[in-house]
């Protein structure tokens, strides 16, 4: 004989009641699943700001250590120029060494007899000649010879007056006469 089972609980208060179980446990999984996630996203996003801190911090070292090799590379730079620059002048003036001396011998050669020198005044690209001179015709003709020459050209007569020089009668004269570019840049033959 079978046995007859009969159920003399409320089955849907027992039906509630594991619903309600199995809501809460459902429930209780999501919140624990949501703090993990906010938890496990906060752990990462920290992590990525780390990292991303830590590769700017490289980075801002790298831009400084560039920076400072860029002041060294303009250091460097304006050394060279300096260098070129005075490299340059002292050719220049090996090129230019005997320059003066040829000008002066030239001054020289070219002075009539009655007039005298009393000084003379390099600029860049001339030469300020004052002197003495027995008459006015000398002075001229001491014009002429500078203007033959091939170290010089466009003599120019600035002032002559007339003075004493020894107890006689002279003229003071000034005058400018420009270098010859042919010349400066190369020595005589």
């Amino acid at each position: 004989m079978t046995a007859i089972r009969i159920n003399l609980l409320p089955h849907r208060q027992l039906k509630r009641e594991r619903q309600a179980r199995q809501f809460n446990a459902l429930a209780g999984g999501i919140a624990v699943l949501a703090a993990a996630t906010v938890v496990g996203s906060h752990f990462y996003i920290a992590g990525a700001q780390d990292r991303q801190t830590q590769r700017n911090e490289f980075l801002r070292q790298e831009i400084n250590g560039l920076d400072k090799k860029l002041a060294d590379i303009k250091t460097l730079k304006e050394k060279l120029q300096a260098l070129l620059a005075r490299k340059k002048a002292v050719e220049s003036l090996q090129t230019n060494r005997t320059v003066p001396v040829h000008l002066l011998d030239e001054l020289a050669r070219k002075l009539p007899e009655g007039v005298r020198l009393r000084a003379l005044k390099m600029t860049d690209k001339g030469v300020s000649i004052q002197g003495y001179a027995q008459s006015s015709p000398l002075v001229s003709n001491y014009m002429r010879n500078l203007d033959d020459s091939a170290w010089f050209e466009n003599p120019v007569l600035v002032e002559v007056r007339a003075a004493t020089l020894n107890n006689a009668r002279s003229n003071d004269f000034s005058l400018t006469v420009t270098v010859s570019d042919a010349n400066a840049t190369k020595e005589a033959p």
